[in-house]
């Protein structure tokens, strides 16, 4: 078989604020070659300032930027709940500076002086990575009450998620390259989901998009991961109160750990017609047969 000819070193054009973008792929199926269109995940940095001074930089999809800053915001604790958000925009200037869609500024009611003690990530971090940012182990540590209450929730319900999710992951059936998180209420009515190239940004997505619509504490919901459940994942399930978490792949030893402690329900490789509990499975109830 002929080499193949060189691709020319081009940039992707990807258009401000795309979840996807279009790109020419050659694929093989055995020694054939075929030249055709596939669909990419797009992935690009955000930098957020709070009142104007930089604070963390994260690799992102675009879309719902507002919804992931502020989930960011109270799952580090920075804030409590809408009323501590003044305004929060993404920045304004001319329309060839490469800043516009990815630069996102919050002010807040009631700036304190721990801010930035609690939220110290003024570096660059990856999509993939939660706790990687954090310069010590206090850092994640929670001080947070468990989760008690009598929320049960019916195992019909919880193998109805999977599919539910799937439907919804509409840029994931372009590109095959996004997380998604996803939250239900306790009878396994869909919600919200969002998408993101980063598991941890879209639970963010997710508990801001009810943050910025006055809608804490969700004490009577359930979030779906697409992937596994790490401890960061709990950790932000725990701050938004969110008393079950099921993930479709397993969970790592610490967010069990964390579960445990916490009184939070945690399930893993949910599948429909099966599932593990690794925490708390007291809250699910069977229906007899």
């Amino acid at each position: 078989m002929p080499l193949l000819a060189p691709t020319p070193e081009l940039e992707l054009d990807v258009p401000k604020g795309a979840a996807a973008v279009s790109h020419t792929v050659v694929s093989f199926r055995d020694t054939t070659r075929i030249a055709r269109e596939d669909q990419l995940a797009v992935e690009e940095p955000l930098e957020i300032r709070l009142g104007g001074k930089s604070l963390a930089v994260t690799m992102r999809t675009p879309g719902h930027d507002e919804e992931l800053v502020a989930g960011l915001l109270l799952s580090e604790r920075v804030i409590e709940g809408r009323a501590d958000i003044d305004a929060i925009a993404h920045y304004t200037g001319p329309e060839d500076d490469p800043r516009i869609g990815n630069v996102i500024n919050v002010l807040l009611n009631r700036p304190g002086p721990t801010i930035h003690e609690r939220l110290h990530r003024s570096f660059f971090t990856s999509s993939a990575c939660g706790v990687c940012g954090k310069t010590s182990l206090d850092a994640i540590d929670t001080d947070l009450r468990p989760i008690a209450g009598d929320v049960a929730v019916p195992l019909e319900a919880l193998y109805s998620l999977g599919p539910a999710l799937a439907a919804a992951q509409t840029t994931f059936e372009q590109t095959g390259g996004l997380h998604a998180a996803a939250l239900f209420d306790l009878q396994g009515q869909l919600l919200a989901v969002r998408e993101d190239v980063g598991r941890h940004n879209a639970v963010d997505k997710v508990v801001g998009h009810m943050l910025l619509q006055g809608r804490l504490p969700l004490d009577r919901h359930i979030l779906m991961v697409s992937g596994r459940a790490s401890f960061e994942i709990m950790q932000k399930a725990l701050v938004a109160r969110i008393p079950v978490v099921a993930a479709i792949s397993a969970p790592s030893s610490l967010a069990v750990q964390l579960a445990l402690a916490n009184g939070v329900t945690l399930i893993g490789f949910l599948r429909p017609g099966r599932l593990n509990v690794y925490a708390n499975a007291h809250r699910i109830r069977v229906t007899p047969a």
